[in-house]
């Protein structure tokens, strides 16, 4: 993985817009890197998205020290830049926990993470964002599902970002070594 390259051009433009939207909504410091590189949670998606690498890119760190809603008001904060036309993807995994991963599973899916995928997609279809900000209580699993927060937190950046009536959509469903849930949500406006 470390081989790969995805040279996208940076968005330092966009980079002080977030910075601008995120202080002007309360948070009390935001730092702009302008030397690290793009973290695989973004390359990834984008390279197979737009494997030209030719759209500017501008990463937002999650904050493991914060919770999940600190996480969807940072999202809420970004809501503007969609009538701007900035794509907001948030990449992780429904499920991460890689000490489970079941190599020799085949097609089967462990029964907690096929739990836990289902309550956060039932959530994200019905719009209860709450509950997806209170998963760690709410969720069955959420602590074998995601140990360490960081491969879940961009979901509540998009979801934030997504707008108050709005619901997820599943637009992809996939596992991986029985425990890796790939499941990815666009959100649209409620009917």
């Amino acid at each position: 993985m470390y081989r790969l390259k995805y040279p996208a051009p940076g968005a330092p433009e966009l980079a002080d817009r977030v910075k601008q939207l995120l202080l002007g909504s309360g948070f009390g410091s935001v730092h702009v890197d302008k030397k690290r590189g793009l973290d695989h949670g973004a390359w990834v998606p984008l390279m197979l998205m737009y494997p030209d690498a030719d759209i500017p890119v501008c990463q937002l760190s999650v904050q493991t020290n914060e919770d999940a809603a600190h996480h969807y008001r940072l999202g809420q904060a970004l809501t503007p830049l969609k009538d701007d036309g900035v794509l907001i993807v948030g990449s992780g995994a429904a499920t991460h926990n890689l000490r489970k991963i079941d190599r020799g599973s085949g097609d089967a899916v462990a029964p907690w993470a096929d739990e836990f995928d289902t309550w956060i997609k039932d959530a994200l279809l019905e719009g209860r964002y709450d509950d997806v900000n209170d998963y760690e209580k709410k969720a069955p699993h959420a602590k074998v599902a995601h140990p360490w927060p960081d491969h879940f937190y961009p979901l509540h950046v998009a979801m934030g970002a997504a707008g108050e009536n709005t619901r997820g959509e599943l637009v992809h469903h996939s596992w991986s070594y029985g425990t890796l849930s790939y499941a990815s949500y666009k959100f649209t406006e409620k009917p």
